[in-house]
């Protein structure tokens, strides 16, 4: 009984962190999208027979109206069926007899190009609003970067590969000055043909270039640059630990281990690992001192505990409060008006950056199957982003909302962009393609769509 009782707690758990999150997500972006076709076919005239979030087999569908609405069993997806439209359904019912005025194919080039398009347009919109609504909620936190006189580079990086070091002062990013401390790792600046970055080393200054590759390197190697600057300052002390043992508090400042000098937080985990176990002594400073002039130096002999497979003294790293004391981070609240434009520039940015991604990745710049992901991995990334907390989550939302509107748009066959290529083509020439050729390209798009999620989700599997 009570191993059942542990399978359903785990059961629980996966469906809460993992399918929950993502179910949320993809069927808000799916219902937006499909939302978008639905009410310009209503405003325009056009009879909707079904309007379906994920396809079959169904698990929910009622008739209202002349419209059947259904929720399919396959969250991946969905479809709005408008009557005379040749679409994903493959149905060809009434399309040998004249159009009725309701149909789709009776109306105006210009109205069903409209139709095809909306989903793409309130996708876009969608990322907009949560841009916006990020921007009210939240803020905006950055660091002048004028305030960080040096960084750490972990030796096993990205960043050192370049040829950055540890006490590098970053100046510049793809040729334009560093103002905030964010703009450097930014996905904006990693898309950049090439990546370079200015920095000031003693009294000279190089200029670094990244890897051709940079996204495929990030994805082996992890998801950072390495480049870090979180002082060497705690931000809490975990009880029954080493670091509890000898006395150390939240805000000292780590100063020294084993006799090597530290400065940042990655220099102390490191020099921690670099233990093995074997005791050292640990100096440190207390921030609460009341000395007057230097602060007090406390020391004490520790031996790290080793927890998994990291050797720890039982501390944690420092939170957004440190850091903001730390180098003078702002804080920026905005208007509506004010929200509103940042979410049109967040918008322009990160759907240009997603294109240019999806260029690289096309046109063999970086390896696609390390820089596609299917469901499996859209689920990952909607889980870390919920752990984190709910901005990052909406964030993610917002940018796959955009991902989709780009996707669709692209002119392949069953996509909302190959029909556009249809209605420009008949737009142009006043004649619409034959029905056989039509249907035909309609099935080779589905053929090859299908295809290309069987490759996204084993890929997904051969990734775990």
């Amino acid at each position: 009984m009570e191993m059942i009782v542990e399978i359903f707690r785990m059961i629980s758990g996966i469906l809460l962190s993992y399918v929950l999150p993502f179910l949320l997500a993809i069927t808000l972006l799916v219902f937006v999208h499909e939302m978008g076709h639905f009410l310009f076919a209503k405003l325009f005239g056009m009879r909707v027979d079904r309007f379906s979030i994920g396809f079959p087999p169904k698990i929910f569908k009622k008739q209202i109206g002349e419209t059947e609405y259904v929720i399919g069993a396959t969250p991946l997806g969905g479809y709005v069926k408008i009557a005379g439209m040749v679409d994903e359904s493959l149905d060809t019912d009434r399309l040998d007899k004249t159009p009725e005025s309701w149909e789709f194919r009776s109306k105006p080039v210009w109205q069903r190009m409209i139709v095809i398009s909306a989903g793409v347009v309130f996708n876009v919109l969608l990322a907009f609003l949560i841009f916006t609504g990020l921007r009210l909620s939240y803020g905006e936190t950055n660091i002048p970067a004028e305030n960080i006189d040096a960084v750490f580079v972990a030796d096993t990086s990205i960043a050192y590969d370049m040829g950055l070091r540890t006490g590098d002062r970053l100046l510049a990013v793809n040729g334009e000055p560093l103002e905030r401390y964010e703009d450097f790792e930014s996905i904006e600046s990693l898309v950049a043909d090439p990546f370079t970055v200015t920095a000031r080393r003693g009294d000279d200054t190089l200029v670094v270039r990244g890897p051709e590759d940079i996204f495929t390197q990030l994805n082996r190697r992890g998801p950072r640059l390495g480049v870090y600057i979180a002082p060497a300052v705690i931000g809490a002390v975990m009880q029954d630990t080493p670091a509890d043992s000898i006395g150390l508090q939240a805000g000292d400042r780590i100063v020294s281990i084993a006799g090597e000098d530290i400065r940042f937080w990655a220099e102390m985990t490191e020099s921690i690992r670099r233990t093995e176990g074997d005791p050292v002594i640990v100096r440190w400073q207390r921030s609460d001192s009341t000395a007057v002039d230097a602060l007090p130096v406390y020391e004490a002999l520790v031996a790290p505990a080793l927890r998994g497979e990291r050797y720890l003294l039982g501390v944690e790293r420092p939170g957004a409060d440190i850091l903001a004391q730390e180098f003078g981070a702002v804080q920026r609240r905005f208007s509506l008006f004010e929200a509103l434009g940042a979410g049109i520039g967040d918008t322009w940015t990160n759907t240009r950056v997603i294109v240019l991604s999806l260029g690289r990745i096309f046109t063999g710049r970086e390896n696609l199957r390390e820089n596609l992901g299917g469901p499996i991995m859209i689920a990952q990334v909607i889980n870390q982003a919920t752990e984190v907390g709910a901005a990052l989550f909406w964030d993610i939302v917002a940018m796959l909302s955009i991902t989709l509107a780009i996707i669709n748009i692209l002119p392949i066959p069953a996509l909302d962009g190959g029909h556009l290529v249809f209605l420009m083509y008949e737009g142009v020439i006043r004649k619409e393609p034959s029905l056989r050729f039509r249907m035909i390209t309609q099935q080779v798009g589905m053929f090859l769509l299908l295809a290309f999620m069987v490759f996204l989700v084993f890929n997904d599997i051969l990734r775990l």
